[in-house]
Formats: C-alpha cells, sequence, structure tokens
C-alpha cells in the first residue's frame, strides 16, 4: 500500500488507543477528473487534525469545518458526495466539474485497526469488509486476484504490506540508495557477507545481514511488493542471487554495472537454469539516464526506474542507461562515483 495510506491507519490507531473520537474517509468514485485514486485514504479527528488525502486539499478544508463545527457524531458509515453541481465542482475545486463519492467511517476498537496493522506488519495481504449498516468489521487474507469492491450492504477493501527492497551490497551508493527507500516508506534490508564492508555500516531503520545474497533472497519469499539492486560489483555476490531474484516474484531486480559488464553478466545467468524471459526481466545497467555521477544522483536514478516500474509506467516513455546515448569510453563503470 502506499506510505500515505500506511501513515493514515497508524495514526488512526494511535488516536483510538488514546480515547480519541476519529473517522477514516475512503475514496470510493470518482467522475471525471480527480487529484486522488479510488481506495485513497484520510482519517480525521475530533479536533480536525488530518492525515492522509482525498482530494489534494479541497474537500479536506470542508471535512475539517465540519468536524470543528460539529463534532464527530456518526455511529455508522455514510456515504457522502462532493461536486454533483457545476457549482459545488467549482467550490471545492474539483477539476472539470469531476465529482468524488467518499465513504465515512467512524472508528473504534471494533474496526479492528490496530490488528490490520499487525498482519501488515506480518506482509500479508489483508481484505477488510466493512459492514455500511454496522459498521462491523471482518478481516481475512486475500484472495489472488482480489479487489476493492463497494456495494449497498459492504466495502470491501485490499491492504498490502509495505513494499521491501533488498539491496547487495553495503558501499557508499547502497548507504544513499537506504537512507532514500526508507524514506520512501520501503522496508529496506542490505545483505553483504563481507564483514569489511560491513564494519562501520549503519542506515537508522535499515535491518542489516552478513548471510550469502542468494540465501537471503531464498529466505524473504520475494513476491510482488519485493524488489532487488544489486551493487557488489562481485559475480560470486549478485550472481546467485540475481538468478534466484528473476525466479520470483520481485516487480523489479537490478544490478550495477557498465553495458559491458551487464552483457557479460547475462551471459553468464544464460548458463543458470534461468530462462531467456526470465533473464529479460533483469535492468541493467541499471537506472533512468539522468546524467548522474555521484552516489547520491545514481541512487536517485535507481530508485526512479524502480519507482516508474512499480507504477507501471510504460516503458517507452522511459529512458533506461541501457538505451542511453554513449560517449566514446563512456561504457565504463566507476565504483561508487561514476556512471552506473
Amino acid at each position: 500500500m502506499d506510505s500515505i495510506d500506511l501513515e493514515v491507519l497508524k495514526t488512526s490507531a494511535a488516536w483510538i488507543a488514546s480515547g480519541r473520537r476519529c473517522e477514516l474517509i475512503t475514496v470510493i468514485k470518482t467522475w471525471g477528473s480527480s487529484p486522488r485514486p479510488i481506495g485513497a485514504t484520510l482519517a480525521i479527528c475530533d479536533d480536525g487534525t488530518v492525515i492522509g488525502s482525498v482530494s489534494g486539499g479541497c474537500i479536506e478544508d470542508d471535512l475539517i469545518a465540519r468536524v470543528r463545527d460539529h463534532g464527530i457524531s456518526r455511529t455508522a458509515p455514510e456515504i457522502v458526495s462532493y461536486g454533483i453541481t457545476a457549482d459545488e465542482a467549482h467550490r471545492f475545486g474539483l477539476p472539470c466539474g469531476g465529482t468524488i463519492e467518499l465513504a465515512i467511517e467512524p472508528l473504534a476498537q471494533h474496526s479492528r485497526i490496530a490488528e490490520l496493522l499487525e498482519r501488515l506488519e506480518r506482509h500479508e495481504l489483508v481484505q477488510r469488509r466493512l459492514d455500511l449498516h454496522t459498521g462491523a468489521v471482518e478481516l481475512s487474507v486475500a484472495p489472488p486476484g482480489a479487489q476493492m469492491q463497494v456495494s449497498d450492504r459492504a466495502m470491501v477493501t485490499l491492504h498490502g504490506p509495505r513494499w521491501r527492497l533488498l539491496i547487495i551490497g553495503a558501499g557508499q551508493l547502497s548507504r544513499f540508495l537506504a537512507q532514500i527507500a526508507t524514506a520512501m516508506d520501503y522496508h529496506v534490508i542490505v545483505c553483504d557477507p563481507r564483514e569489511e564492508y560491513r564494519a562501520g555500516w549503519h542506515v537508522d531503520g535499515v535491518q542489516l545481514v552478513h548471510d550469502m545474497p542468494d540465501d537471503t533472497v531464498t529466505a524473504m519469499r520475494l513476491d510482488h511488493r519485493s524488489a532487488v539492486v544489486a551493487l557488489t560489483h562481485d559475480p560470486k555476490l549478485d550472481d546467485l542471487a540475481l538468478m534466484e531474484a528473476l525466479k520470483s516474484d520481485a516487480f523489479y531486480v537490478g544490478a550495477i554495472g557498465s553495458r559491458l559488464n551487464n552483457s557479460k553478466r547475462r551471459e553468464r545467468l544464460l548458463q543458470f537454469d534461468l530462462t531467456p524471459a526470465q533473464l529479460a526481466r533483469l535492468h541493467g545497467p541499471i537506472g533512468l539516464y539522468i546524467g548522474s555521477k555521484t552516489p547520491s544522483e545514481i541512487a536517485i536514478s535507481i530508485l526512479a526506474e524502480l519507482t516508474a516500474t512499480k507504477n507501471g509506467v510504460p516503458t517507452g516513455m522511459l529512458v533506461p542507461h541501457a538505451a542511453a546515448p554513449t560517449a566514446p569510453g563512456a561504457d565504463v563503470c566507476v565504483v561508487e562515483t561514476g556512471a552506473v
């Protein structure tokens, strides 16, 4: 799930635990242009404090004003619409006369928000069913292909675990990559069996493991919310891990290196039990072409490509390093400081 929606749940759980009255607001339908997608959430506390977004600010102002003027008095979920008329669309700043429909749910212990967060921490994909008449909540493992559904009786929402990023190698570039990915709310694991690289390496909130990378990949049971980035330049560490990652459901698998080294890597991987289709999933040279030179710029380049892949941006709209223009003598990978 998006980090902002996860923060909405965490903040809601804290409000409930402290005895505050609060409501969870979910976008369930839109017409025309809409700044936020179906499933986006916002929580509002009885003092008017909000976390999250359902419209980019315009409708939030009205929700806050209503709570400050009248408090939170709902005892059961309610469906409300904004922007039904042209005047309302103009008033609430909805673009192109858009309309948005929201489910407003009063929260309490029976809402099971804390339990939902616990299941997300266990990396479960959870289906939450809200009875729109009584406010009763049921949690279950989401079946394959499940989608958000709304009927006259119930609203069923899907809540996925945090996105995970495995970084192979504990070098300087890994540090920048881990810091930025953590800020994007990824659960980041850095794997490096080399003691000399692990010594003194620390990033708050990042798990550092010393197992062999391929063992770590296997143990993580990578799913479609997982990504793997290999940064050691050492085939003994990178190749077996990449082989396991490319056979998994990971949505992104990439490796640092020049075009020449990437070509040699692909030749080596073909000697393992990978199919051409699996090998085609490998991103390398890694990252989008943004003229990056320093480790911090390279980290941004990598995460830009990873984010575009996660969000389903068509490859024709991107310029990866593999397709970037090459100046004479530029096909060289300078460890940690040069082009990737």
